[in-house]
C-alpha cells in the first residue's frame, strides 16, 4: 500500500522544520526541508512503508545530530521514543559518522566512504532510504544543468567537483548492487548518474 499522509509524517515534517530552521541547500535560497521533501516523495512514489518514509525526513536530523555529538542514548530519547526504534535504526544506517569503530575522526570525504561501505550490514529499508537521497540529489544537479548557461555555478555547490561526483555516485550504485538491492529505484538512479555525466561531457566539449 502506497503510503500518504498520516499524522506520524506531519509531525516527522514538523519535528524536521524545527531542527533545520533557517537552514538552506548549499548555494541556492531553498529551505533545506525541500530535500528530505523530495526524498519522501521519491519513497512514497515506490510505495515504500510509512517507517522508511519517516526515517529519509529524519535523516538530516539524525545526521546532523550525530555531527554534533549526541550519543545513542540522547537520540534514543529524542527521535527513537517519539518515531519508533526501526525509524531512528533506519535513519543511524545511512547519516554519515564522525568517527569510525575504533573512534578515529574520519575526514568529510571519509565520512562518504564509511557511509558507503556501511550499506552492508544496512537494512532493506536503509538502502532504500539511501538510493532515494541520491537519486535527488542527482537529479537536482542534473535539472541545474540544464537550466544553466554557467554550469561551473553548479559544481562550485559541490565538494567533489563535477568527477568527484559522478565518481562517488556510481561507487554508491555499485555498491548497493554488490549488496544484493535490486529495486527498481536503483536503475534509475544509475541513468540519472549517466544522464548527468554525458551532460558534463558536452560542457567539456563545448
Amino acid at each position: 500500500m502506497t503510503t500518504g499522509y498520516s499524522d506520524r509524517i506531519n509531525h516527522a515534517f514538523a519535528f524536521a522544520a524545527k531542527h533545520h530552521d533557517t537552514q538552506v541547500r548549499k548555494g541556492t535560497a531553498l529551505p533545506y526541508l525541500t530535500r528530505p521533501a523530495n526524498v519522501a516523495v521519491i519513497l512514497t512514489r515506490y510505495g515504500q512503508s510509512e517507517d522508511t518514509v519517516l526515517a529519509a525526513i529524519l535523516h538530516g536530523v539524525v545526521e546532523g545530530s550525530v555531527r554534533d555529538g549526541f550519543t545513542r542514548e540522547e537520540l534514543d530519547e529524542w527521535i527513537g521514543q517519539k518515531f519508533g526504534r526501526s525509524v531512528l535504526e533506519t535513519a543511524l544506517a545511512v547519516a554519515e559518522r564522525r568517527t569510525d569503530d575504533e573512534g578515529v575522526e574520519l575526514s568529510p570525504e571519509e565520512r562518504k566512504r564509511d557511509a558507503v561501505t556501511r550499506l552492508a550490514s544496512a537494512s532493506t529499508p536503509a538502502r532504500w532510504v539511501a538510493a532515494a537521497d541520491a537519486l535527488h540529489s542527482v537529479g537536482t544537479i542534473l535539472a541545474d544543468l540544464k537550466r544553466t548557461d554557467y554550469p561551473e555555478t553548479v559544481w562550485s555547490r559541490t565538494s567533489r567537483g563535477r568527477e568527484g561526483t559522478v565518481k562517488y555516485y556510481r561507487a554508491l550504485c555499485d555498491r548497493l548492487a554488490e549488496v544484493g538491492f535490486d529495486a527498481p529505484i536503483l536503475e534509475e538512479l544509475r541513468h540519472a548518474v549517466e544522464a548527468v555525466d554525458q551532460h558534463s561531457v558536452t560542457e567539456v566539449r563545448g
